[in-house]
């Protein structure tokens, strides 16, 4: 039976190494979020960031906007917190009211003070394997298999999905040759006509696409390591993973139904923030 890929672990343990590096402050550092609308789902993330930051010690700076705001009040408030020297890192809550254009709302972020590390600028650091905030989900994935002793070098991992948040982002980041990464990566997408034939292969399968089981239990290997990177709600709102729950019996190592790479994003938000305090102290 395959172990457990806790992500709910991994963020308390990255808490208790974040108080340790936040004690050596001269100040408490500070992230900022910007919600614009009344998104439940969109309140329920911000929710939970706010209060990972009170549990180690990270000052939370929120803007709250309306649902009718136009493109130019959202740019000031991302310019207000860029120039907020209380403000280390910040995010801009996605998806944005129709009226507002998501890309330029992100173009918009100093990219120093991107905690979500999704600006052009830093994904280019990223290509180049430039020091730079890298973004959070992707990262959450390389540290929760660091920690679990995963070795990835010159394994073959497979990622299910090419979305900008997490299969491109974490292509780039995993062929880098530093520790944690230097593995061999395969992108496999809506487009690629035989999925199976590539994870079947792999050493670790990574699924990000949001469809409930697209991988099953005959598409991987005896030993494979299974990361769930999307979810999507069945029926009474129960999170179906992208990664069938009875390909634990194969695996060695899986992520679980709730609790795998969501409490990993947080843990990268909080990191990417206390690192941009210690830039700025310096």
């Amino acid at each position: 039976m395959a172990k457990i890929l806790s992500g709910t672990e991994f963020l308390e343990a990255e808490k208790a190494r974040l108080r340790d590096r936040i004690m050596r402050l001269n100040r408490a550092p500070g992230l900022g979020t910007i919600l614009v609308g009344a998104d439940p789902n969109s309140q329920s993330y911000i929710r939970h960031k706010h209060q990972a930051c009170a549990d180690v010690g990270i000052v939370s700076h929120h803007v709250e906007l309306a649902e009718s705001s136009t493109q130019q009040e959202v740019i000031a408030a991302i310019e207000a917190m860029n120039n907020d020297e209380d403000v280390d890192a910040f995010i801009v809550q996605l998806p944005l009211p129709q009226q507002c254009n998501e890309e330029q709302a992100l173009l918009a972020i100093d990219p120093v003070k991107d905690a979500d590390g999704l600006h052009p600028v830093n994904l280019g650091k990223l290509v180049m394997g430039v020091d730079a905030p890298r973004p959070c989900t992707p990262l959450g994935i390389q540290a929760l298999l660091k920690d679990n002793g995963i070795d990835l070098t010159g394994k073959h991992v497979v990622i299910v999905g090419r979305g900008l948040t997490i299969g491109r982002p974490l292509a780039n980041l995993l062929t880098l040759k530093e520790a944690g990464a230097n593995a061999t990566v395969t992108v496999v997408h809506t487009g690629t006509p035989d999925i199976a034939q590539y994870t079947r292969d792999a050493d670790v399968v990574i699924a990000a696409v949001g469809v409930p089981d697209v991988i099953t239990p005959d598409m991987v290997k005896d030993g494979v390591v299974l990361v769930s990177a999307g979810m999507t709600f069945g029926e009474g709102r129960r999170l179906i993973p992208d990664i069938s729950e009875g390909c634990a019996d194969k695996a060695s190592f899986i992520t679980p139904r709730i609790g795998g790479v969501g409490p990993t994003t947080i843990a990268m938000l909080l990191r990417n923030t206390v690192t941009a305090a210690e830039k700025a102290n310096r």
